[in-house]
């Protein structure tokens, strides 16, 4: 066992920080210093719970404009877009609904740090569902001079949408895919050429969404890109002296890394500041067709003002919920490329927070968690499913803090935010062009991310380059043509041409599916391919109690029963890995060996600090 004097992000000035690797031997880097290639907390590493709160909060405003996206996407056509309180509502539901559902995948799915949230995969088959005649909105409800947003026909008008149940009875099927392991057996059909392209396609799309936000005002949008940059690449490794108060030491001050590992809150929080300033003194124009409107402060502070204090969402708060054959199977296409996306996702976090690549029995669980997150945010009525969430996994390279604890903490920061309807409304007010900003740098972060997977690859030979630009260009062409030519895919079947359409307008899973068919049909060697080094990461023996760590299920469950008969077949649970060296089972921080009669054998711990 080795301590460590200060297993935080703070350097006294004559006491330094360490970390101890799974050797025992002494990193050169400690948590502490600023480096281009190692983190400043790892996955299993646990920051002080001052840092966790302020850093789950950062990662709650990373995901805000897209948590706040999605209803106001579907408020129109759930004949809500004359009741910003109902609105607010769904916003909470589902802050409310990702906060489960992060804390359920962070402790029992793929373990990785990876916050969830409503997707945007859902809203293609939920526009073109409730675009059916029966479900069109009625005239009164569009006109704001007619309607009463209080009246009982009114209420029951938006609520007959959004208790619509499309999103459970789908969610079931990726909940059968990922328990029954069935993606984790297509996982050794998937390698680098299929992953990257998959990764990079999650964000390059969003490029018109990001610069929509950020061309409302490009003068804040420019100072957010500006200042995220100044702190995550220029001043990252400036120290700056915080007053600490200590047992021992009482009040001194520390050298505390401020700009590595707070630069989009930072960020976030001055540029809402200028535009609070520049609102008023009425810089910002008050006309709402003009432009850098959406840059003010109170555009939404109608929201602020009739938000509850105190609203706990719960199941069914809508009524019973209803099937819709329709919905079912538009939603259906929309859940295959939300598990698409969220491999590739959790590939690049493990990557980002230098995690062994997710196992399979991991990615397996993931996946079935995600099922159950997307059952549950349906049964709370969100009007959304829930997803892993790319924009995170960008905030992930840019602070360079993987830990799982920050991420614990997202997810509380999310339940409170459902919970206290007028601190999520606050956050609610952020400008639209702060979060168009932001997302310029996340989503390039991201595509990056996905590019930086050919580094296995063989990028000399030409069947490579074809596999990746092909996929690549076919991703970003077939969804932009589908997208505009929409009634050439007719076939007569309605459930049929929804599917159809929403497959072929995700361009994740048609630059995926482009590279998976291209890589495992054209010709090529395993090193060519890269799945050789691919495979090797996955079986260095020395990774083995690392893969346990991370990916083992917590607080010790599977160590008593992790090769019991009950237990070893299943798909989603931690299994001993046969890696052709020492056999070496772990679960948790444990290590095991194995008798011949089959059970777990404690032969070592390790205890960390």
């Amino acid at each position: 066992m080795t301590s460590c004097e200060h297993p935080d992000f703070l350097q006294d000035d004559n006491m330094f920080s360490c970390q101890v690797d799974g050797r025992g031997k002494k990193k050169d880097d400690q948590p502490g210093s600023p480096s281009s290639s190692h983190l400043a907390y790892g996955i299993l590493d646990v920051p002080p719970w001052y840092l966790c709160i302020l850093l789950g909060i950062q990662h709650f405003l990373t995901a805000l404009g897209g948590l706040v996206a999605v209803p106001l996407i579907l408020a129109k056509e759930l004949c809500l877009q004359h009741d910003p309180l109902t609105q607010s509502y769904l916003i909470s539901t589902i802050f409310f609904a990702s906060g489960i559902c992060t804390l359920l995948q962070v402790f029992f799915g793929v373990r990785l740090p990876i916050l969830q949230g409503g997707t945007f995969g859902f809203v293609a088959p939920s526009l073109a569902m409730l675009s059916l005649p029966a479900w069109k909105c009625p005239e009164w409800t569009l006109n704001a001079s007619q309607v009463n947003t209080s009246s009982p026909e009114f209420i029951e008008e938006w609520q007959k949408r959004i208790r619509e149940g499309a999103i459970m009875v789908a969610s079931c099927v990726q909940i059968l895919v990922g328990f029954s392991g069935l993606i984790g057996l297509l996982m050794r059909f998937i390698g680098p050429l299929t992953i990257a392209p998959t990764i990079s396609l999650v964000a390059l799309p969003l490029f018109s969404s990001a610069g929509n936000n950020a061309g409302t005002h490009w003068g804040v949008a420019a100072v957010t890109i500006f200042l995220i940059v100044l702190f995550s690449q220029y001043l990252k490794n400036v120290a700056v002296p915080m007053p600490i108060y200590g047992r021992e030491k009482k009040l001194h001050t520390s050298k505390f890394y401020l700009f590595q590992v707070f630069p989009v809150l930072l960020s976030l929080c001055i540029s809402w500041l200028l535009c609070f300033v520049l609102t008023v003194t009425n810089a910002l124009p008050k006309d709402p067709t003009a432009y850098g409107y959406p840059a003010r402060t109170d555009t939404k502070a109608n929201v602020l003002s009739q938000a509850p204090w105190f609203r706990f969402p719960y199941p069914g708060q809508w009524g019973l919920p209803t099937i819709s054959p329709a919905g079912v199977f538009g939603i259906m296409a929309g859940v295959i490329s939300s598990m698409v996306e969220s491999v590739g996702d959790y590939y690049a976090c493990a990557r980002l927070v230098g995690a062994p690549p997710p196992p399979k029995h991991a990615i397996n669980r993931g996946i079935g968690i995600e099922g159950l997150g997307c059952l549950l945010a349906g049964a709370w009525g969100s009007g959304n499913g829930t997803t892993s969430y790319s924009e995170n996994v960008g905030a992930l390279g840019i602070t360079k803090v993987g830990s799982r604890m920050v991420i614990v903490a997202a997810g509380c920061v999310l339940l409170l935010m459902g919970v206290f309807g007028k601190i999520g409304a606050a956050f609610a007010t952020i400008p639209t062009p702060v979060i168009g900003g932001m997302f310029l740098v996340m989503f390039g972060v991201i595509a990056a991310v996905g590019i930086s997977n050919l580094q296995y690859v063989d990028m000399n030979s030409s069947r490579n380059i074809f596999v990746f630009g092909f996929s690549i260009f076919c991703g970003l062409a077939v969804p932009n043509w589908v997208n505009k030519n929409s009634e050439k895919l007719q076939t007569g079947i309605l459930q049929l041409d929804q599917v159809i359409q929403v497959l072929l307008t995700t361009d994740m899973f048609v630059g995926g599916f482009l590279g998976f068919l291209l890589d495992n049909t054209i010709p090529g060697s395993l090193e060519e391919r890269g799945l050789l080094t691919w495979n090797q990461i996955h079986e260095e023996s020395e990774e083995t109690a690392k893969v346990s760590e991370v990916y083992g299920l917590p607080c010790g469950i599977g160590t008593k029963f992790c090769t019991s008969s009950y237990t070893r077949y299943l798909p989603f649970w931690p299994k001993l890995e046969h890696r052709g060296r020492a056999e070496v089972g772990a679960c948790q921080l444990t290590l095991y060996s194995q008798d011949s009669s089959g059970e777990c054998l404690k032969v070592a711990t390790e205890t960390k600090m």
